[in-house]
């Protein structure tokens, strides 16, 4: 289960998408794995983090439902896909994102947008299975993966640098 969440993660926080677009539109992105399954959440994909210290604080999210406040460029947004089952476990993969212009794509006729990472925190592995990912996602892990421990590394002391190497170990 924690991987058909991991899926719907990295498949939107790869998304490319064109200025205007909701967080309704890219939400589907997130389920994908989950519905194929036969599985689903009840909470939103993401929602808004602001200057105010709000933890929800919009107008952008990532949900099911219209929210008619298209995404745009310096938008910090959580994408948080995940899953519960009552009186067993629940997983959720977060991580926050600023909402960016997209180097123009060869051929592109269309502006678009991209996610970049703002936090940098390992994804667990001893929940991965790896023969449910594909090579572009476990590329994307180890590429993300890279950059948990060139960031954080510098910043701890050698005893948790150890931990630190196993979480962030390549696939």
């Amino acid at each position: 289960m924690a991987t058909l969440v991991l899926k719907g993660h990295i498949a939107l926080a790869e998304m490319k998408f064109p200025h205007g677009t909701t967080g309704q539109h890219l939400d589907a992105f997130a389920r994908q794995y989950l519905w194929q399954h036969g599985y689903d959440y009840a909470h939103g994909t993401g929602h808004g983090v602001g200057h105010y210290l709000n933890v929800h604080e919009g107008p952008q999210r990532i949900a099911k439902f219209n929210i008619n406040v298209g995404l745009r460029s310096g938008m910090i947004v959580s994408i948080e896909p995940g899953y519960y089952r009552e009186n067993e476990f629940g997983i959720r993969h977060e991580n926050l994102y600023l909402i960016n212009e997209c180097e123009m794509l060869s051929d592109a006729e269309t502006p678009m947008l991209k996610f970049d990472v703002l936090t940098y925190v390992p994804f667990d592995q001893n929940l991965i299975n790896t023969s449910l990912l594909s090579e572009g996602e476990i590329d994307w892990l180890n590429n993300y993966h890279l950059d948990v421990y060139t960031k954080i590394s510098p910043l701890i002391d050698k005893e948790n640098i150890i931990w630190l190497e196993e979480a962030t170990r390549q696939l």
